[in-house]
């Protein structure tokens, strides 16, 4: 897929998210519906898309355990070198080094990776193995490390971690993952018509997340003057080092080539999740910092995508 081509798939995903952007800029729809946009798209649109399309799918296919196990790998290396870049230069509090982890070594996925792989390819189901592992591996540590040294808490340590971990893992998205996996499984069938129910609802999950985050970046701002050093390192690292570590280490230690490199590769590429802008409100650390790397992360993403797609579709 040359330039031309990634553009041109590409111009749906940048039409939501601009439009969403244009029109909160100019006051036609208020910058604070994105969160009714976002809750719509994350706690109901795709969900309803996960589990038809988790449900449908080969999963010896889908979970390839090498590709996987290789980018899983390149995360715990990043996430190293993050967290001992952060307390090497005086970051001392666990929860500052988390959320640091977090916005340089984990995706969006729900609301930027889904739409632009089914852009690209009509087909997200790449990105569900890795969501899955985000969240029920990655966003785990980040939420332990959060709840454990939140001062204003009462209860015990294992009381209250139980109680972020058991809400972490009853979100609507792992839900419909782990649904669509069990009945895949199960010689269950699921009726043509709820299926169908599923899909309709589904197809408005890329566009309404999207046009979400336009809003949320038309009615915040974008303003360049002000980023930090810090906030350039860690947009860097995850926008341009992060693709980069999991190419050398999927390719060169798990021998993980064609498609799936490519797929894990783009994935890498995503900007920093939206919901780290939510985890640092709720434990009340690095808000300012959050929100400007999930705005800014996502720009430079979405500009930087052609080139990667161009990259990856050359032979390994």
């Amino acid at each position: 897929m040359g330039a031309i081509g990634a553009l041109e798939r590409l111009v749906p995903v940048v039409l939501a998210f601009g439009c969403g952007v244009v029109l909160a800029r100019r006051k036609v729809v208020p910058a604070e519906s994105s969160k009714a946009f976002a809750d719509y798209a994350f706690l109901f649109a795709v969900p309803c898309f996960l589990f038809g399309n988790i449900y449908r799918s080969d999963l010896g296919a889908l979970f390839a355990w090498r590709a996987l196990s290789g980018y899983a790998a390149a995360a715990c290396a990043a996430a190293a070198l993050v967290g001992t870049a952060a307390w090497v230069l005086g970051v001392r509090d666990p929860r500052a080094v988390a959320l640091r982890i977090m916005a340089a070594v984990q995706v969006n996925t729900a609301y930027f990776a889904v739409p632009v792989f089914i852009m690209l390819f009509g087909d997200a189901a790449p990105v569900f193995p890795v969501l899955l592992f985000q969240v029920c591996v990655l966003s785990l540590v980040v939420i332990s490390v959060m709840e454990l040294g939140r001062p204003d808490r009462t209860g015990g340590p294992a009381r209250r971690l139980g109680s972020a971990v058991g809400a972490s893992l009853m979100t609507p998205v792992v839900i419909a993952c782990n649904a669509g996996i069990v009945l895949n499984l199960l010689p269950v069938t699921v009726p043509r018509v709820v299926l169908d129910s599923f899909a309709f609802v589904g197809d408005s999950a890329s566009p309404v997340a999207l046009f979400a985050l336009g809003l949320h970046l038309g009615g915040s701002g974008l303003e360049v003057r002000g980023t930090t050093r810090e906030e350039v390192c860690l947009i860097g690292f995850k926008c341009v080092a992060l693709p980069l570590i999991a190419y050398a280490v999927c390719r060169y230690a798990f021998g993980v080539e064609g498609d799936w490199l490519r797929y894990l590769v783009l994935i890498a590429a995503m900007p920093a999740p939206q919901n780290l802008f939510v985890f640092a409100q709720r434990y009340d650390v690095g808000v300012g910092l959050s929100a400007s790397l999930v705005i800014k992360s996502s720009v430079v993403a979405l500009a930087l995508l052609p080139l990667w797609t161009q990259l990856v579709a050359r032979p390994a």
